[in-house]
C-alpha cells in the first residue's frame, strides 16, 4: 500500500480511500458538474415562474402568491406583537400570518427587498390582490433568491457528505443525483409555478441530514429546528372548521369519501379521534425508523396536496439506492397534484417537467446496471398503472365529468395515486425493517 497526498491506493483493488476531502471535491469534479447542473436547474425555474400563478386576477382574495405578498405587508407594516392578532389593521380572515416566525421573519427580509424597488406591491390596505409586472417579477425574485441561497448549498453540503465517505461512487452517479434533486419536477412547479417557498424548510432539512453524516449533532438540531419553525402551521396546524378534508388530496380520507361521507356520518369531535388514532397507528412503524412523513400525509386532518413533498424528500436523498422509488412516487406526486397545478394554468411546465424528469431518471450511468428496480413492481403492472394515469390526464383535460358527479375525474386521479402511495409506504416501512434486522445480524456476527 502507498500513499499519496492524504489518499490511499490499494494496489490489489481499484477502490481508491481519500483521507483528504479537498483532493475529493477536486479529483471527483463534484463541483463543476455541481455548477453545471445548478445553471440548468436555475434557468428551468426562471421558465417556470413565466407561466401563472395560486389565484393569478381571481378576487376576492386571489390565492397563495397573495397570502405571501400580504404577509410582507403584515411584517412591514405592523410590530411584532401584532403580526398574529386579529385588529381593525390585521384581519386574519384575509391570509392572516398563520405560520411559525421563522416565515414571519423570512416575509419581512423580502418584503424590504421588494419595498427597495416598488413600494406599492407592499403597501397594507392599497396593496391588496396587487399584480403589478414589477411586483410579480420581484415576488418571483424572491422565491428565485431563496432557492439559490438555501435549498442550492444544502444539496451541495449533502451530496459533499454522503458521496465522500464512498469511494467506489462514480461521477456520473454523483451528477445524476445532483440532477435528481435540483430538478425535482413537485418543488419546481409548487414553488415557482403555484408560488410557495418550500425550498426553505426543505433546504434546512436537507442540510440537516448532511450534518448527521458528517456527525455534527448540534448543527443537525439547530438546521432541523429552523425548519420546524419555518413551515409547521400554528392555527392551521389543527383546522377543524375546514372539515377533515378540503381540495383533491391523494389521501385516506379525501380518497375514501367517495364510499365513506366522513364529513355528513360523523362530527368534528369524532372525526378528530379518528385522525389521531389513525395518524399515530400507521406513524408507529416508521417512527422507529424516524421517517413518518408518509403516515401524515395520508391520515392528518386537513391534509394539503402539496404535502407530498415532505415524503418526496428522503425519497430524493437515497435515489441512487432505491431509484424505483424515487420514480413511483415522484410520477403520482406529480399526477395527485395535476388538478391544482391545472387549476393554476401550469399545464405545459407540469408536462415539460414530467418529460425533463424522466430523460434525467433514464439517463446513462456508470452505475446503472446495479440500479435495479423493486421486484415487487413488474414491468406488467407498471405498464398498465402508467397507460391508466396517461389516459386519465387525457380525459381530464378534455371531457366534462357527469352533472351528478362533477368531481369524478378528481377522485378516480386521487384513487389512483393514493393506491400507489399505500403500496410505497408499506414497501419503505418493510425495507427498513429489513435494513433494521440486517445491522443487527452484522453486530451480532462481529461480537461472535
Amino acid at each position: 500500500m502507498e500513499k499519496r497526498r492524504g489518499r490511499k491506493v490499494m494496489k490489489d483493488k481499484e477502490e481508491v480511500v481519500d483521507d483528504d476531502p479537498r483532493w475529493w471535491l477536486v479529483h471527483k469534479g463534484i463541483a463543476a458538474s455541481f455548477l453545471y447542473i445548478s445553471m440548468f436547474a436555475l434557468l428551468v425555474r426562471v421558465a417556470v415562474s413565466l407561466h401563472p400563478y395560486s389565484g393569478a386576477g381571481n378576487p376576492p382574495k386571489y390565492g397563495d402568491f397573495e397570502a405571501q405578498r400580504h404577509w410582507m405587508d403584515i411584517t412591514l407594516n405592523m410590530p411584532v406583537e401584532e403580526w398574529y392578532r386579529n385588529s381593525t389593521t390585521n384581519d386574519l380572515s384575509y391570509w392572516g400570518l398563520d405560520y411559525p416566525p421563522l416565515t414571519a421573519y423570512q416575509s419581512y427580509v423580502h418584503g424590504l427587498f421588494i419595498r427597495l424597488f416598488h413600494p406599492e406591491a407592499v403597501s397594507l390596505f392599497t396593496s391588496r390582490g396587487h399584480e403589478s409586472y414589477l411586483g410579480k417579477l420581484l415576488m418571483r425574485w424572491t422565491v428565485l433568491s431563496s432557492d439559490a441561497l438555501v435549498f442550492f448549498p444544502a444539496v451541495f453540503y449533502f451530496v459533499f457528505v454522503y458521496y465522500s465517505g464512498r469511494p467506489h461512487g462514480q461521477k456520473t452517479d454523483i451528477a445524476w443525483h445532483i440532477a435528481i434533486m435540483l430538478l425535482s419536477p413537485c418543488l419546481i412547479l409548487i414553488d415557482h409555478g403555484h408560488f410557495q417557498y418550500n425550498c426553505i424548510s426543505l433546504g434546512l432539512t436537507v442540510g440537516a441530514v448532511a450534518a448527521v453524516h458528517s456527525n455534527k449533532e448540534l448543527v443537525a438540531y439547530f438546521l432541523f429546528g429552523l425548519a420546524l419553525n419555518h413551515k409547521q402551521v400554528l392555527r392551521r396546524l389543527a383546522p377543524f372548521e375546514r372539515g377533515i378534508y378540503e381540495d383533491y388530496v391523494a389521501n385516506f380520507w379525501y380518497t375514501t369519501s367517495v364510499f365513506i361521507k366522513w364529513k355528513r356520518m360523523f362530527t368534528t369531535q369524532s372525526l378528530k379521534l379518528l385522525s389521531l388514532g389513525a395518524t399515530v397507528s400507521t406513524c408507529l412503524p416508521s417512527m422507529l425508523q424516524l421517517n413518518s412523513a408518509f403516515s401524515f400525509y395520508m391520515f392528518s386532518f386537513q391534509v394539503h396536496e402539496k404535502s407530498i413533498l415532505l415524503p418526496l424528500l428522503p425519497a430524493s436523498l437515497l435515489a441512487l439506492e432505491e431509484p424505483f422509488l424515487l420514480k413511483w412516487i415522484t410520477l403520482h406526486a406529480l399526477f395527485s397534484m395535476f388538478p391544482l397545478l391545472r387549476r393554476d394554468g401550469l399545464i405545459l411546465p407540469y408536462i415539460a417537467l414530467s418529460i425533463l424528469f424522466t430523460l434525467i431518471y433514464h439517463a446513462p450511468s456508470g452505475r446503472r446496471q446495479d440500479r435495479k428496480e423493486t421486484p415487487s413492481f413488474n414491468s406488467f403492472v407498471t405498464t398498465i398503472i402508467v397507460l391508466c394515469s396517461v389516459v386519465l390526464h387525457i380525459v381530464y383535460l378534455t371531457m366534462q365529468p357527469p352533472r351528478r358527479y362533477p368531481f369524478l375525474f378528481e377522485a378516480v386521479i386521487m384513487l389512483l395515486c393514493f393506491s400507489q402511495f399505500m403500496v410505497l409506504c408499506f414497501y419503505t416501512n418493510a425495507k427498513q425493517w429489513m435494513l433494521k434486522r440486517s445491522v443487527f445480524m452484522d453486530k451480532e456476527k462481529k461480537l461472535l
